[in-house]
């Protein structure tokens, strides 16, 4: 027995080697169950009488909403506590210089709410699926992953490493689609079905964008590493540019410019000018059938039949 035990310590020994203090290892990192907590209730403040949490017994909203908000300060101050302990900024000042990082972005809810509600009516108005906007709210994976974007991106403002990456990558995880905390979108973003959906860092996406499953905004190459970041890599999408599925558009000196239409698995490596219509040419179906000899080819190149949604 005394061989095992002795066995497991230089294994854990070597699993340790050259990782630092090892109470640094397990404890000075932020808990991810935390921050998805933090998520849950800040989606009750934003979306208020949606989504209950029965653990608080308030019967006033204002009240409900208080205590939401109280709890978000003091776990968030928390965790931004421990992100900024791990970048080796000064013991001294991170209690207080985290509580006010919590609090500025406490400030910024009313933004928030202000621009994910124009999500919702954009989706509301550019599905006919959607019944109300209630059930989008609810159910439509698109809106999560903005509403968590919408939250990381004030985070990621505010300059707090880590956690805002995490808020986005756990919206990944559950709906597909990966937006990145840094990147800049404007008010009226519709996101359909959304699986698949790259948005990088540095992408800029200006009102009234919608976007279909499948789409990247992506860099064209990522080879130099490091010596890129900060860079403009990704593009950038002006005014009401609906984008199709399973287009990609890369590149930071790609502008798509106002109004345009990006048609189905469009790759699109350079600018295009405001009002154009880009589709991938002279595609065809054909058909062969069992009962008969005769194939029958169909080509979509119809101004009208280029593009294609589900």
């Amino acid at each position: 027995m005394k061989a095992i035990e002795e066995k497991i310590s230089q294994i854990v020994d070597g699993l340790l080697e050259g990782s630092g203090e090892q109470d640094d290892v397990i404890f000075n990192h932020p808990d991810k169950d935390v921050i998805i907590g933090i998520l849950d209730n800040l989606r009750r403040v934003i979306f208020p009488g949606y989504f209950k949490n029965r653990s608080i017994k308030v019967y006033s909203l204002h009240n409900n909403l208080s205590v939401l908000i109280e709890d978000v300060i003091y776990n968030l101050t928390k965790q931004i506590a421990v992100v900024m302990n791990s970048e080796g900024e000064s013991s001294d000042d991170i209690p207080a210089a985290a509580h006010e990082k919590a609090v500025q972005f406490i400030q910024r809810l009313g933004v928030i709410r202000k621009y994910i509600l124009t999500d919702v009516q954009a989706a509301y108005d550019g599905d006919p699926a959607a019944y109300s906007k209630d059930e989008i709210i609810y159910s439509y994976p698109g809106l999560f992953a903005i509403l968590v974007y919408r939250i990381a991106h004030e985070l990621f403002s505010l300059n707090i490493p880590i956690i805002p990456r995490m808020m986005t990558e756990y919206a990944h995880s559950r709906t597909g689609i990966d937006i990145h905390p840094g990147a800049t979108i404007g008010k009226y973003f519709f996101i359909d079905h959304g699986t698949g959906i790259v948005i990088g860092e540095t992408t800029q996406i200006g009102d009234n964008v919608k976007i279909y499953q499948g789409v990247t905004l992506g860099a064209l190459s990522t080879r130099g590493g490091q010596s890129l970041r900060s860079k403009k890599r990704h593009p950038t999408i002006e005014d009401n540019v609906t984008i199709y599925s399973g287009a990609s558009i890369l590149g930071g000196d790609t502008v798509i410019g106002k109004d345009v239409v990006i048609g189905g698995n469009a790759f699109i490596t350079r600018s295009v000018p405001a009002g154009a219509k880009v589709s991938v040419k002279s595609q065809e179906l054909r058909y062969n059938y069992a009962s008969s000899t005769t194939m029958e080819s169909v080509e979509f190149d119809r101004e009208d039949s280029w593009f294609y949604i589900i």
